[in-house]
């Protein structure tokens, strides 16, 4: 579900008018509807409540401190990818000791720090960085947590860039290698194992895959709890969300009549399977958690046609919203206020940056915008700030959070003066 609706013919997140936050914010802003991640978090958490687990949302979908702050008050633990999320879980009153520390490239700085601060687990993506962790271990005179990230080599149905889980991926350790590196990891004395971790891919939209995934892990975890004692078997992230038709998404009729994962499907196809194994599972999402949570707000600069395409030129680009450009990836985009009378015209959707690949849209039929018309991409709560940048030298969008009847500003937008901070020109 989510809390965007129309209200009055004005699209309103949860009961704020989102043409009054761009007024007050500008554009291109992201807006964000705490009620949304609130009941998605509690809908997984219930959904689990006859076994012993933890939620560790994947900060890398969306990183902002008051959106970490509102999980950690609901005593979420976190999936972290590097050194820098973990300081934000910490700003945000989040736990280390409920830090789950993934990534194939961690440095020995982010380890030690780590370490230093006390998380749950290190998800080990290679022999070689396991042997690294326990010697930085033995010079700080630590055990290091550790749970072995095993490729179940499941394919998980989604896009190949954003695909984890199969044998030619460059996450984790093969299957049918997980008991020699776990003897491995026993031998070594600054090494503590404490569970075993799978995670095959993002956006999955069936429960099949996950409940593959599972059933092929399920021996493997059993032989690890009478072999090494482990505590916890983290089943990864990667449920999908509705991005055509996002505002279907509050409907369990629609959901059922497309054969849509739900947090409840998802549910009913793992549980079975997992309470068997008598140890604590672990989840990571982050799309499930953010994704229809958040939209960007972008302004129309020009209606631009030519003799075979439209073109509707807005204030957001590609480096402030990149899925599209990187994975295909689609949003929904609407109108802010319905038009009265609008016609359905046929255009690309495109950013300021010098790039053709700047598109949110193409050939995209939609209500005829005019210039100066407010659009909302929806669907843009994850991987779209996080993965936003300064191409072009464009300052970074603002960020507001709708919580409590409130719109809360979140982030500041970047000044010009941001753009250069840091540089210097050397002297003479």
């Amino acid at each position: 579900m989510h809390s965007f609706q129309y209200h009055k013919g004005v699209l309103h997140c949860e009961n704020v008018s989102l043409a009054q936050v761009a007024k007050e914010a500008g554009t291109p802003v992201y807006a964000y509807s705490a009620a949304t991640i609130l009941d998605h978090y509690r809908r997984l958490d219930a959904a689990f409540a006859g076994i012993d687990h933890l939620i560790c949302y994947a900060v890398k979908a969306n990183s902002n401190i008051a959106i970490l702050n509102l999980l950690a008050r609901e005593n979420s633990g976190f999936d972290i990818v590097s050194w820098g999320e973990l300081f934000r879980v910490r700003k945000a009153g989040g736990k280390p000791e409920a830090c789950t520390f993934a990534g194939v490239g961690k440095s020995e700085d982010e380890i030690r720090l780590a370490l230093r601060q006390e998380i749950l687990s290190f998800n080990v993506e290679s022999e070689s960085e396991l042997k690294r962790i326990d010697a930085i271990a033995r010079s700080l005179k630590r055990r290091a947590p550790v749970a072995v990230r095993v490729n179940p080599d499941v394919d998980a149905g989604t896009h190949k860039y954003i695909s984890t889980g199969k044998s030619e991926n460059k996450f984790g350790i093969g299957f049918e290698r997980a008991m020699e590196v776990y003897a491995a990891a026993a031998k070594m004395p600054n090494i503590r194992i404490r569970g075993v971790q799978v995670h095959i891919g993002s956006q999955i939209t069936t429960a099949a895959p996950f409940a593959e995934a599972v059933v092929k892990m399920a021996p493997l975890v059993s032989e690890l709890s009478r072999s090494h004692g482990i505590e916890f078997f983290s089943i990864g992230g990667g449920i999908g969300i509705v991005y055509e038709n996002s505002f279907a998404s509050g409907d369990s009729k629609w959901w059922k009549k497309n054969g849509s994962i739900t947090i409840e499907s998802y549910a009913e196809a793992v549980i079975p399977h997992l309470k068997k194994l008598g140890v604590r599972i672990l989840f990571e999402p982050g799309r499930l958690m953010v994704g229809n949570a958040g939209v960007l707000l972008t302004r129309v600069n020009y209606v631009k046609k030519t003799g075979k395409k439209t073109f509707v030129i807005v204030d957001a680009g590609m480096n402030d919203l990149i899925r599209p450009a990187l994975y295909q990836g689609y949003h929904q985009i609407v109108p802010v206020k319905k038009p009265a009378r609008a016609g359905t015209i046929v255009a690309d959707v495109v950013g300021p940056i010098c790039e053709s690949g700047d598109f949110f849209a193409q050939d995209r039929a939609m209500p005829e915008p005019k210039e100066g018309d407010l659009l909302a991409l929806m669907s843009a709560g994850a991987y779209g700030f996080s993965m936003a940048s300064n191409y072009n030298s464009r300052p970074l969008p603002a960020e507001v959070l709708v919580k409590d009847g409130g719109a809360h500003l979140i982030r500041e937008r970047q000044t010009s003066e941001d753009l250069v901070r840091g540089e210097k020109i050397p002297e003479e």
